[in-house]
């Protein structure tokens, strides 16, 4: 089928703007409402951090991707260096590399350009990327970057206003309901985390990492995330190379 044919045949199963909105309407589903409730914890977490709810929403929708926002403001509850915080952040941000990789060529159309592609992945994040591959099958592949675009856009902007009028009703809440909100982030960070671990390595290394965060917050306080994580990280790819050695012999 030539270019000309395939343009012609996603003429015919609707316009962009039809499949914006149909990407909007994805975004409320299920994964959007229980991304919507864990940004509702990230609003607390943010206020008891100090953070105002301008620089929370900024951060809503500068930075997107969930994990990263708790990394950060973890790091600034710990009083942790810049240098710090932004590499703590930065390897936090490497998992969603894959992501990206696998997401890109379902969406990229011949005439598609690369500055569409560099600017949709900023959407990518674990609700919008398997919301996206589970509908893109339906999707003519000429309207998949503008259905992306709906869904992405339409999470980031749904969150930012989570996280708005959660800072802004936080202080009138009872003490009891504040902190079931500051704990609810961590809380589902820790168990969607856990339950897309592919391997046992990803396992040991959230249990490692735990287990070291105490310890050099008394010993290192300035970079505990930072020497928990890289310090688990490395016990649970070691495991996993001894692992595979063992299973190979």
């Amino acid at each position: 089928m030539t270019n000309d044919e395939d343009n012609q045949v996603a003429t015919r199963a609707g316009g962009p703007w039809l499949w914006f909105l149909r990407g909007v309407a994805a975004s409320f589903s299920i994964p959007g409402l229980i991304l919507a409730s864990a940004f509702v914890g990230f609003a607390g977490l943010a206020r008891e951090a100090g953070l105002t709810m301008a620089e929370t929403v900024f951060m809503v929708g500068i930075v997107w991707a969930l994990p990263a926002k708790v990394v950060l403001v973890g790091a600034i509850l710990s009083n942790t260096t810049l240098l710090a915080a932004a590499f703590a952040v930065a390897l936090s941000s490497v998992r969603l590399m894959p992501m990206v990789v696998a997401i890109v060529p379902e969406m990229r159309a011949p005439t598609t350009r690369k500055w569409v592609l560099y600017a949709l992945s900023h959407f990518v994040a674990v609700t919008s990327w398997v919301v996206a591959l589970e509908r893109f099958p339906t999707v003519p592949r000429y309207r998949r970057t503008v259905f992306y675009a709906g869904l992405g856009a339409t999470l980031v902007v749904i969150n930012m206003v989570v996280v708005a009028v959660v800072f802004s009703l936080a202080q009138n809440l009872p003490p009891i309901v504040g902190a079931a909100l500051f704990l609810l982030t961590p809380i589902y960070f820790l168990t969607s985390l856990w339950g897309s671990a592919r391997e046992r390595a990803g396992h040991l290394a959230m249990v490692f990492g735990l287990a070291l965060g105490p310890v050099f917050h008394l010993v290192a306080p300035g970079v505990d995330l930072l020497a928990a994580g890289l310090l688990g990280g490395l016990m649970a790819y070691g495991w996993h190379r001894f692992a595979r050695r063992r299973a190979r012999a």
